[in-house]
């Protein structure tokens, strides 16, 4: 019972899932019906439901067939209508087409009227708006013209400016076109062009003038030079106080340093001149200049072209534009570090000298030129820019070029060895200092340093004149000037300070005491003095300095140079007597001319010689010890003459007999003193006299040694016979006064020893000379106990070997006792005197 109960009510209730499903079809979208059909199918009941639709679809149809069979005399009725209406509406449509066609005919002209006005008034409006859109845009595009015009003729302050207006004014008010929109992104990259293109311009400037600064410095220096008129009073003063030959050389000297320097055309200017000129020019050389950068071009012309001023030579309106570029565009800091970072570098190329600077005087002119050059352009930027450079850097500047400028002229002045160059370079410094302390650059270290160059140039100027001296005293004759005519003695008293009434007296043909060597010596004294006075010319000394400095190198000259020359000429091997009494003579009046040189000296400086601190001259202790030397080397000349005659004598010490007269070579001696002596009249009467003297005891002294000799081992009574007639040769040559002055017989003196020993040998007066020794009057008071016992054993030794079989006779016997008493006796006084 129960299951077909359950079986009946899962009948039921499929029934009812079937009936929902199908209401859901017929009231669900045709797209959303997937997930009821696949209810349908997920099922069991897929053929009762099959079924069930099927049923469902025959009730609609037969609904639908109800429906169509009611309202189907109506929808008869309507289709009725509409065939009538059909043809009515044909007959409307025919008569609108033709009536169509007539007003299309009618209308066509009018349309073709209207089509062309419509047209007209479209151009015209067209033109309107683009008359007013190119007056708006003209402007533009006549500026963006402009600019580029501008820049293609390097206008480039003007072009900065076109584009300011471009960029503020007019681009504003046609923004919205195309075009102005590629202007407004072009306007950077232009103004960086413009910068660019500027600094372009400044690079060349600055290349051009680091290329040029020789030029302009040159030009700055010869404008100082010219018209200085303080400097020119200042020459003209001083070429008075040269002689004409020194005047001679000091022009070629400025002609070194001025006249080969190129001439260049344009017009001179005063420093007040040049200020305002300066001044018009950065007036004149606004921003807007289109002149190029660089050097304008200066061509040579005649000499009576006149100097222009340096800054004549050079444009800068590159510097003005590119610093008001900067200044616009608000980069003035970077330009001005830009433009200073650059010149220091070229200060450091133009400070650094080249390495043979020192072989001639152009590499220095250049080098100063440089300098000149660098700081004048650089005084001018600062005077007609505002704090592009300032007075701080200036300064820097100059510092740096002053301890570099200064450093490389110590170094390579001092590889300068010919006074000429030095001098020169002198000159050129004073002339670089002067021109730069004309632009306000202090130059005190310059000149400070030039103190130190004159050291060195009296250095130079002591060594030129060393050769000087050496060549005059190589080439003199030592002779006496012969004099022939009145105009030959007024020259060479005119040369020399000399003067002597006896000579004046004496008639032609007469003759100076002094040599060539006198004249001219004092001459180029003088000459050297003039070189030391030139060389403080412009150097702002006081004339106590100058008066000093010219002491101090004359002394120099006259202690050391003249001095050595002297001594060397003195010292030769083969000087002779004669040319050293000529030297003695010469120096004499050398020394009596100093009084003239210390006057000469005063006139130039117009210091006198009693002035505190004023130094004095040496030229007398110079010329003295000169002539000492002179004088020694006489001594020591005679001397060797001397020994050269005694090296001639040839005694027989052996000779039993002496004979008849003195021997030859001490004849010849006594001839040769007495023509030697002859010579001495010029001389001072004590160098005369102590040379006679000397010689005589030289004379005296080498005898002795002759017969002191050990290689004189034995000695007869008649050889000293022989030589006491040598001896006695002697004294005569001294009593017959060979020198003048000597009083009684002083110049006999010179022989005493030897004639007191002679005497005592001679006369055998031994008794004597025991008992009297010692005492002042004793009689052989010079003869020595060791000398006497010397000669004695000599004369022992010969009488035992000439005595051998006499020895048996009385009186050698005693003789040869006596001698051996007298020798015992003798050596108890060397030994007595000994102890």
């Amino acid at each position: 019972m129960e299951r077909p109960k359950m079986a009946e009510l899962e009948s039921l209730e499929t029934a009812a899932e079937h009936e929902r499903i199908l209401r859901e079809i017929e009231s669900t979208d045709t797209a959303c019906i997937g997930p009821t059909l696949r209810s349908v199918y997920d099922g069991e009941e897929h053929g009762r439901f099959m079924e069930k639709l099927e049923a469902r679809i025959r009730n609609h149809d037969r609904e639908i067939e109800k429906m169509c069979n009611f309202h189907y005399q109506g929808f008869v009725d309507s289709i009725t209508e509409l065939l009538k209406v059909r043809g009515e509406a044909q007959k409307l449509k025919n008569q609108v087409t033709d009536t169509n066609r007539k007003l299309q005919n009618e209308g066509k002209e009018l349309i073709l009227a209207m089509e062309e006005l419509r047209q007209c008034r479209l151009q015209q409006r067209n033109i309107s708006a683009t008359v007013d859109k190119l007056t708006l845009c003209l402007p533009v595009l006549e500026m963006y013209s402009k600019l580029r015009e501008q820049m293609k003729s390097k206008r480039h302050y003007p072009a900065l400016k076109t584009l300011e207006h471009l960029e503020h004014t007019f681009l504003p008010q046609v923004s919205h076109y195309r075009f102005c929109k590629v202007m407004l992104d072009n306007i950077p990259r232009l103004r960086q062009e413009i910068k660019e293109l500027s600094m372009s311009d400044l690079k060349d400037f600055l290349e051009s003038i680091r290329k040029h600064s020789d030029k302009i410095g040159e030009t700055a220096m010869k404008q100082d030079c010219r018209f200085n008129p303080w400097k020119i009073i200042a020459r003209i003063f001083f070429s008075l106080l040269l002689s004409p030959n020194v005047q001679a050389q000091q022009q070629r000297n400025l002609d070194n340093i001025v006249s080969q320097q190129p001439r260049i055309s344009g017009g001179k200017k005063s420093k007040k001149e040049f200020s305002a000129s300066s001044e018009l020019e950065v007036k004149n050389t606004s921003p807007m200049s289109e002149q190029d950068s660089g050097i304008l071009d200066v061509e040579d012309e005649d000499e009576e072209e006149e100097v222009p001023g340096a800054q004549d030579l050079v444009d800068f309106s590159p510097v003005y534009r590119c610093l008001h570029i900067y200044s616009v565009l608000g980069a003035r800091e970077t330009f001005e570090s830009y433009y200073r970072k650059q010149r220091r570098k070229q200060a450091r190329l133009v400070l650094q000298p080249p390495s043979n600077m020192h072989e001639t005087l152009d590499g220095y002119r250049k080098y100063f030129n440089q300098i000149v050059g660098f700081f004048v352009v650089e005084d001018h930027i600062l005077h007609t820019t505002q704090g592009l450079v300032n007075r701080a850097y200036i300064d820097e500047l100059w510092e740096m070029a002053l301890s570099k400028t200064i450093a490389a002229l110590r170094t390579h002045s001092s590889y300068c060895s010919d006074p000429s160059l030095v001098l020169d370079l002198k000159n050129l410094i004073v002339l670089f200092a002067d021109t730069l302390q004309g632009y306000g650059f202090p130059v005190n270290q310059l000149f400070d340093m030039l103190l130190e160059i004159q050291d060195q140039y009296s250095e130079t100027l002591l060594k030129k004149w060393a050769g000087v001296f050496r060549n005059i005293l190589d080439s003199d004759n030592y002779s006496p000037i012969p004099v022939s005519n009145e105009e030959v003695y007024k020259k060479i008293v005119g040369q020399f300070p000399f003067q002597d009434a006896e000579l004046e007296k004496q008639p032609f043909p007469k003759k100076f005491p002094f040599s060539e060597f006198v004249p001219k010596v004092y001459s180029q004294i003088k000459e050297f003095i003039y070189a030391c006075l030139k060389f403080s010319e412009d150097l702002h000394l006081s004339s106590t300095e100058v008066d000093d400095m010219i002491r101090k190198s004359t002394n120099l000259l006259l202690t050391r140079t003249l001095s050595n020359c002297l001594q060397n000429v003195i010292k030769r091997k083969n000087v002779g007597l004669t040319e050293l009494v000529q030297i003695i003579i010469n120096t004499t009046h050398l020394e009596k001319s100093c009084k003239f040189l210390e006057e000469f000296i005063t006139n130039i400086t117009n210091v006198l010689p009693e002035t505190v601190h004023t130094t004095k001259l040496y030229g007398t202790t110079t010329f003295k010890d000169a002539r000492h030397a002179a004088e020694e080397e006489i001594y020591t000349n005679l001397n060797q003459k001397i020994d050269q005659f005694l090296q001639l004598a040839d005694y027989d010490w052996m000779a039993l007999e002496p004979g008849s007269r003195a021997s030859d070579y001490l004849v010849d001696l006594i001839g040769f003193l007495r023509s030697t002596f002859a010579v001495f009249t010029h001389l001072p009467g004590k160098v005369a006299q102590t040379a006679c003297m000397s010689a005589c005891k030289h004379l005296s002294t080498s005898l002795l040694q002759l017969l002191l000799e050990a290689e004189v081992r034995q000695l007869t009574l008649g050889a000293l016979h022989q030589f006491n007639l040598d001896v006695e040769e002697c004294e005569q040559f001294a009593r017959s006064g060979p020198v003048p002055g000597f009083q009684g017989d002083t110049l006999q003196l010179a022989f005493i020893d030897l004639r007191q020993l002679l005497d005592l040998f001679i006369q055998w007066d031994w008794s004597t000379y025991l008992a009297d020794y010692g005492q002042p009057t004793c009689k052989y008071l010079r003869v020595n106990p060791t000398t006497a016992l010397i000669l004695l054993e000599k004369m022992r030794d010969t009488s035992r070997k000439n005595n051998v079989f006499a020895q048996f006779r009385k009186n050698e016997r005693d003789k040869q006792k006596l001698i051996d008493t007298v020798a015992k006796q003798l050596r108890g006084l060397i030994n007595s005197h000994h102890s």
